[in-house]
């Protein structure tokens, strides 16, 4: 049996691969937890000076959180137990001090967004498709997605978050989610040039770079402002239901089988963590939304739909937007007892 994960010290260098191709890498707890060991270890090695950061095979970086195993334990137990040890690790990419570069290369959904944005280099190439698709399965834009989507320009990230849409690699660079773009033939020959001269990524990645072709998300950035202007939810709809235009009414019809539930915390998210100065803090508010939102019928619902029966067909509790009531928001964004909060992890 391969290992998921390939954790390897490499001369100057050391090297976090995912290994899971069949699954597009999607993160386990097990899997988190050997990544944070690793980079425990790498940290107070003198002779590793980078950390780089890929998949080892297959069409995809990562695809997010492996959350069939954990969506229908009554109590949540497992899905606690897996947020606590997933935001660990994102916490630990966040404030490491020595540099990581994260390949960007296929898809980042979900939990590889959480493990690719930390990084203080993050390269797109042109197969790169990024997406925080949770409010089709009941959850919300989490490993961090309330601070790195509220601090997206304009409304980009209110709609990436309710919507889940799909961006790729030209708009990830524009937006500033990966710090270059570069054709995914040349990237071997750049982990190769950086494991030579650590001292010399920036260098590296930047003589590599290439133009992207025209970011499609920047075209449609006045309707997305437009139409995405409120954090109000219900707002949200009827400005998209009046609008004459077909890309409203496509949105409008995307947004009809999201979680009413995860479309509501997604917005208050994004609009608490843009508030937030330590990264730390929006970990903590998450892990609490998540315990909560866990706990409720519509994680396991969405889970079912669209990765265990694949009906594509959720029956959400509550199933409108004016029945997640304002007493339902604030519940689940309530702070977590002392003794229950996540906390970062002690080195």
């Amino acid at each position: 049996m391969t290992d998921p994960i390939i954790a390897t010290a490499e001369g100057r260098i050391a090297r976090l691969r995912l290994n899971r191709p069949r699954a597009i890498h999607a993160l386990d707890a097990a899997m988190c937890a050997a990544m944070t060991a690793a980079l425990v270890e790498w940290r107070d090695h003198p002779e590793i000076e980078a950390v780089l950061i890929d998949h080892a095979d297959g069409r995809g970086f990562c695809a997010g959180g492996d959350v069939r195993g954990i969506a229908n334990t009554a109590d949540g137990s497992a899905a606690r137990r897996f947020f606590h040890t997933e935001y660990q690790l994102n916490h630990l990419l966040f404030t490491y001090a020595k540099p990581t570069v994260a390949f960007m290369d296929g898809i980042v959904m979900g939990g590889g967004v959480g493990i690719s944005q930390p990084a203080r280099y993050r390269v797109a190439t042109e197969r790169t498709v990024f997406a925080m698709p949770e409010t089709t399965i009941g959850l919300f834009p989490d490993v961090g997605g309330g601070w790195y989507l509220s601090r997206l320009p304009g409304r980009i990230g209110r709609y990436l978050a309710l919507t889940g849409a799909r961006i790729d690699g030209a708009d990830c660079l524009t937006l500033g989610l990966a710090t270059h773009y570069i054709p995914s033939d040349a990237l071997d020959g750049i982990k190769t040039a950086i494991a030579a001269d650590p001292q010399g990524i920036e260098t590296i990645l930047d003589a590599a770079a290439v133009p992207p072709p025209p970011a499609a998300i920047r075209d449609a950035q006045a309707d997305i402002d437009r139409l995405f202007a409120s954090d109000d939810y219900e707002t949200v709809l009827a400005t998209l239901a009046v609008d004459p235009g077909d890309w409203a009414a496509a949105q409008l019809a995307i947004l009809r089988i999201r979680s009413p539930l995860s479309c509501k915390v997604s917005l208050r998210l994004l609009h608490e963590g843009g508030t937030l100065s330590d990264f730390a803090d929006e970990m903590r508010m998450e892990y609490g939304v998540a315990t909560h939102i866990c706990q409720r019928p519509d994680f396991a619902e969405g889970v079912r739909a669209l990765l265990v029966d694949k009906d594509n067909a959720p029956r959400w509790n509550p199933a409108t937007p004016e029945a997640v009531t304002d007493h339902m928001i604030d519940t689940i964004f309530s702070p977590l007892p002392e003794a229950e909060a996540w906390e970062p992890l002690r080195l």
